[in-house]
């Protein structure tokens, strides 16, 4: 049990900085320091579009519409932050108790 939390918690380190990477990126991207007629360039922001778009929509639609601003990024981030720092350790509290006493 403790190993799968543990990939759990390495999953989530992981789409920590994918999220962190791509809106690098789009910074990057939207103030025309690279730009996406590169092949490499391109590829990787479809990659990291096509991995966060899934957890971005949902918070999308019930975030309010603030134009060029999208806060879904940091939102994600929160709840990733929240998952790994508060759930996740005491899960693993809880269960080690739990299996301590047996």
């Amino acid at each position: 049990m403790i190993a799968i939390l543990q990939i759990v918690q390495l999953l989530l380190n992981v789409l920590w900085w994918v999220i962190v990477v791509q809106a690098i990126l789009s910074w990057l991207i939207a103030f025309n320091v690279i730009n996406t007629y590169s092949d490499f360039v391109r590829t990787v922001w479809n990659a990291l579009q096509r991995i966060t778009e899934p957890l971005y929509r949902p918070i999308r639609r019930i975030l309010p519409d603030f134009g060029a601003l999208d806060l879904s990024p940091m939102v994600v981030l929160l709840i990733v932050y929240i998952l790994s720092n508060i759930v996740l350790p005491n899960i693993m509290m809880n269960y080690m108790a739990a299996t301590a006493g047996v």
